[in-house]
């Protein structure tokens, strides 16, 4: 798998060090330099590239001015570069891949790129089944096994999140999505529960709800979303409704409008 990559920075030597360190990755393809943000943005719509290391400060448009313009089209994925490490939440906040500080890390720039192979892979995976699902449908609608057939419909795990960025106090928390117990919805915050912290995530429970998988997580109440692999039993309760006991023993409580959409995952 080759990944295609356009360099973005105004300055010619952080653009050699930057090609330099990428000579030690055999499937990273360099397809294009561009020394300012509009030169970017054009390059990126002509060329579709896989990947863009991408300068933050630059004259003109800067880097996160280039991710705007791109609003129209599929994007691909970035990756911040920049000697100011005060971007970081900026960027993390415009769902970059990575962050990286100059000069760059050689060590950091190989955990980068594994983290771009897998975002690629997972991405190339639901592409692949969603083109084969529209060819079979296309050419005999009526042939497709039913196996095949409910796994085209299903929910392709490789889509949804594995790893969250929250921000938080200051901070970014890299949290396991496996790691989340429960999900609690206050207004456009959602308070994020692991076995060991709390944390705050300004994100709509809508939102959220389409980056977690669905077999993994469901909603059981109109503001509560649960880890399924955390239930440890279930307790029965009046009107219908019934408790979960998750890992942590906490319970929460399972509404009647959500207990058969539940029931079908226990």
């Amino acid at each position: 798998m080759s990944i295609t990559t356009i360099i973005v920075d105004d300055e010619r030597l952080a653009v050699q060090g930057l090609e330099l360190r990428l000579q030690a990755f055999d499937d990273v393809t360099i397809i294009e330099r561009c020394a300012n943000g509009r030169e970017a943005i054009r390059a990126i719509k002509t060329l579709k590239p896989d990947l863009v290391f991408l300068d933050i400060q630059m004259p003109g448009f800067d880097g996160f001015s280039v991710v705007a313009g791109l609003a129209d089209i599929e994007p691909p994925l970035f990756v911040f570069v920049t000697a100011f490490g005060e971007y970081a939440l900026k960027a993390f906040d415009a769902q970059a891949v990575d962050y990286l500080m100059k000069p760059v890390d050689e060590e950091r720039l190989a955990a980068t790129i594994e983290r771009v192979r897998q975002r690629l892979t997972e991405k190339r995976s639901c592409e692949d089944s969603e083109r084969l699902k529209g060819i079979l449908t296309e050419v005999a609608p009526g042939a497709m096994p039913d196996d095949l057939a409910a796994d085209a419909d299903a929910p392709a795990a490789n889509r949804y999140e594995k790893v969250l960025n929250i921000k938080d106090r200051g901070q970014i928390f890299r949290v396991d999505v496996a790691d989340i117990e429960r999900i609690d919805a206050a207004g456009d915050y959602m308070c994020i529960y692991t076995a060991d912290q709390t944390l705050i995530l300004r994100e709509t429970m809508k939102d959220l709800e389409r980056r977690l998988d669905p077999r993994k997580f469901q909603r059981i109440h109109r503001s509560t979303i649960v880890n399924l692999d955390n239930i440890k039993s279930v307790k029965p309760h009046t009107n219908g409704e019934c408790f979960l006991v998750l890992g942590s023993n906490t319970q929460v409580k399972v509404s009647r409008s959500y207990r058969e959409v539940v029931a079908r995952f226990l």
